[in-house]
């Protein structure tokens, strides 16, 4: 009987990078699933700004509850332009963890989707490096929406990460500062291999995207393929 026990310990806890690596999977096809919906609102992304962003993060149905009793944190998926310069095609996406700012922290509804614009390459380059506190360690802003809108003022030109919010339906610009940001190494060791670092994932490619991130990638090749100058 021991013998049996054991086994089935064995065998349950050798399943469970396989069942892990489908998480992972999993977030970044509900992932491109958030992009394609935005995309599709007639107010969202302001095109000249997704055009001007180094790095795109989607993080799907971010619990409220989970901001509430803090220790709880939202995961995505970050594709950046790839290479050291970030101007090339988009990335096969790292994996992103983000946290609460503090215990009490409202984003309101019961679930709600994010999406980060990172808009220059010090910001993407402390993203895939290690933990950033937002609105300290990186200046981050509501983004402003909509096809038109005005793009230029002085709190959109500072930002290094733009944030906006999509919960029951309705799409917003959203401060997350306080909030911290950061690579989901566990995570992308899962996905990619033992050893691979958000930072790996975006800038070498030889690391091919997996079959999940067709969707998301597709998306943003389509809308925008390449970067404009800032």
């Amino acid at each position: 009987m021991k013998r049996i026990l054991s086994l089935m310990v064995v065998i349950a806890l050798a399943g469970l990078p396989v069942y892990a690596q489908k998480d992972e999977n999993n977030r970044i096809e509900n992932a491109g699933k958030v992009m394609v919906e935005i995309l599709n609102v007639p107010d969202d992304l302001p095109q000249d700004l997704l055009d001007k962003a180094e790095c795109v993060i989607v993080l799907p149905s971010v619990m409220k509850a989970a901001f509430i009793v803090g220790g709880s944190y939202g995961r995505g998926a970050m594709t950046c332009r790839s290479g050291p310069d970030f101007n090339g095609r988009w990335s096969a996406p790292a994996m992103m963890a983000l946290e609460a700012g503090s215990v009490g922290f409202q984003i309101g509804g019961e679930a709600t989707d994010f999406v980060l614009l990172v808009m220059n390459k010090r910001g993407a380059s402390s993203i895939l490096t290690s933990q950033v506190k937002l609105g300290g360690d990186v200046a981050a802003a509501a983004g402003p929406k909509g096809r038109d809108a005005a793009a230029s003022t002085d709190v959109t030109m500072r930002a290094e990460i733009l944030s906006y919010s999509r919960s029951r339906g309705l799409f917003a610009g959203i401060s997350l500062e306080g909030s911290t940001l950061r690579p989901d190494n566990d995570g992308n060791e899962r996905l990619y291999g033992k050893g691979t670092t958000a930072k790996d994932i975006v800038i070498n490619s030889e690391i091919h995207a997996p079959a999940s991130a067709k969707l998301l990638l597709s998306t943003l090749d389509k809308k925008s393929p390449k970067k404009q100058a800032r």
